[in-house]
């Protein structure tokens, strides 16, 4: 579990620095242009990303010094504050509130790293290091992604992060995807991703679910794996898919888009 949670850390820090470096060179006009986030303008995906690292870190103190969350006012409160900045305020507060998270995750120790348990205030039971960072992770991966896509449309998820990635999104994909979508028809797709090279199975039904690879599937996906993985979290418009994914059966591109919506 520690090696999950290190590596995890790791790919916070590497997508901390990415984006900070963006932003430290962003003018006006540029955190005024709209992001890859649907409604969000740029300053707006930072002002997300700042105050979820503040409520993150107050998370991950309450954990490491037994007070426990800081409870849904406090999030209230943050995202007042945040909401009330101008963007050149987001801007600037989200390089030291983010920077400040990171710092914190990289000087717990080994064994902490692996016996502590953090409650995010949001789920049935606190969870341990790895997946408290690694949500944090999945968060920072695409609202990054959401940045750099609003000045090249070919941008793609963070290589560090990709492969940490491909879990969580197995278990989100019943919360995300919109099985009615396909009108009740039970499908099952072959999905095979490169870098990484993953293969599974999907089967849309009462809900979207991951599966083994099925033997007769009425569609085979394959994709560069950080493409599935904004597939599953909504960032698959056409301009952003590259020419490397490929579908053939009873399923399209636009049956996936509209089975994931995303967020």
């Amino acid at each position: 579990m520690s090696d999950r949670a290190d590596e995890t850390i790791h790919a916070l820090r590497t997508g901390h620095d990415d984006l900070a470096g963006m932003v430290r060179g962003f003018s006006p006009d540029d955190l005024a242009r709209p992001s890859a986030a649907s409604e969000w303008d740029v300053s707006q995906v930072l002002s997300h990303l700042g105050s979820g690292a503040e409520i993150g870190l107050a998370a991950l103190e309450g954990a490491l010094n037994g007070t426990g969350n800081p409870g849904g006012d406090f999030n209230q409160q943050v995202w007042a504050r945040w909401d009330a900045m101008s963007r050149e305020e987001r801007a600037e507060t989200f390089l030291t509130a983010d920077e400040t998270l990171v710092r914190r995750y990289e000087a717990i120790d080994a064994p902490t790293r692996e016996s502590l348990r953090v409650d995010l205030g949001f789920l049935p039971a606190p969870v341990d290091l790895a997946f408290a960072a690694g949500l944090r992770l999945n968060e920072v991966a695409h609202h990054v992604w959401d940045v750099k896509a609003a000045f090249d449309p070919e941008a793609t998820l963070a290589p560090e992060a990709t492969p940490l990635l491909f879990e969580q999104a197995a278990q989100l994909m019943g919360f995300l995807g919109r099985a009615a979508e396909l009108d009740g028809r039970p499908v099952t797709i072959a999905v095979t991703t490169t870098a990484p090279e993953r293969s599974f199975g999907v089967l849309v039904d009462e809900k979207v679910t991951v599966t083994d690879v099925p033997a007769d599937p009425d569609a085979s996906l394959t994709a560069p794996a950080e493409w599935w993985l904004r597939l599953v979290a909504g960032r698959h418009a056409p301009r952003h898919t590259p020419d490397a994914v490929k579908l053939t059966g009873s399923v399209t591109l636009d049956d996936l888009r509209r089975v994931f919506p995303g967020f």
